[in-house]
């Protein structure tokens, strides 16, 4: 008991010792407890843009090994999109906001064939079995018409469209390509997210097409027109991006040409499938039954 009581006052006598050598030192109690310490965790906020964000956005998303192109997984993962991805995108391609680009906020680095290539399908679909109803309507109690189902116009239909979706993407995709390697301010995507683009953008089509069986020749332009200015002003989105930084009359020649085409389309479509009853001038008079049989009959008399 002794020699644990000498060991305590041992104790006390250097920490006196410590205090003299070092006054201005302070002390603390094993019993004070301090304030809780918290950790915080900064998080980027608006003023980073949308860039940030979408950056923020392909870090977190999970990266696909690339396979090669000529392998059937590299068109196996063109098609492995779930509907909530679809719809996403065919949601965006209804609704353009200024500052939201499609590839960047619905794409991200992912394009699908699968969309573009029913879309597509069905748009061919539904602009020439509504475009013969269209005139069936439109015609049918008039005497000197004649219904035919005209299914020729199912394979122009999809010639233009598909070409459409293809060639025209393509040509870009191309040119960014030239416009890139020329200028460092210049940026592009790849071919499939082009294509990508193209044909979600061609989804607004498809209820302003099945409108049009409606027989008014001004509610036609004004549905069509409509439709026109929504796809077209994803793709103005979706390119200026890129092309904002070159060369003044090179960017707005650029965008200038993919707003003719797509003008173009419409055109040719309202004009091709649905067109004016005033323009129908009657099938070439045919010779009745009775007067061909009346004339066989005299000749071989």
């Amino acid at each position: 008991m002794a020699s644990a009581d000498q060991l305590q006052f041992q104790e006390f006598d250097e920490a006196a010792d410590l205090l003299a050598a070092t006054p201005n030192a302070t002390t603390r109690s094993v019993t004070e407890e301090g304030p809780p310490q918290h950790a915080t965790l900064q998080m980027g906020g608006d003023s980073e843009g949308e860039e940030g964000e979408t950056d923020q956005t392909e870090l977190l998303a999970p990266q696909k090994k690339p396979s090669g192109f000529w392998t059937f997984q590299y068109y196996q993962d063109l098609f492995d999109v779930d509907t909530s991805q679809v719809l996403d995108r065919i949601r965006a391609s209804f609704l353009p906001m200024p500052g939201k680009n499609f590839v960047r906020h619905h794409l991200r680095k992912n394009p699908d064939l699968y969309g573009p290539f029913w879309i597509c399908a069905t748009l061919v679909i539904t602009v020439t079995v509504v475009g013969n109803l269209a005139t069936f309507i439109q015609l049918h109690g008039r005497a000197d018409y004649n219904y035919s189902p005209q299914f020729h116009k199912v394979t122009v239909a999809g010639i233009v469209i598909y070409s459409y979706a293809w060639l025209v993407p393509l040509a870009l995709w191309g040119f960014l390509q030239w416009r890139k390697g020329a200028s460092s301010a210049v940026g592009s995507y790849s071919f499939m997210e082009t294509v990508c683009v193209y044909g979600y953008s061609l989804s607004a089509y498809i209820p302003s097409t099945v409108l049009c069986v409606i027989p008014n020749e001004i509610f036609r332009w004004i549905i069509l027109l409509l439709a026109m200015c929504l796809s077209g002003f994803v793709l103005v989105l979706a390119f200026w991006l890129h092309v904002r930084r070159d060369n003044k009359m090179v960017a707005i020649g650029l965008l200038a040409s993919i707003v003719l085409l797509h003008v173009l389309l419409a055109v040719g479509c309202k004009e091709y499938f649905f067109w004016r009853v005033e323009d129908y001038h009657g099938l070439p008079p045919t010779v009745p039954t009775t007067t061909k049989l009346q004339k066989i009959s005299t000749h071989k008399a």
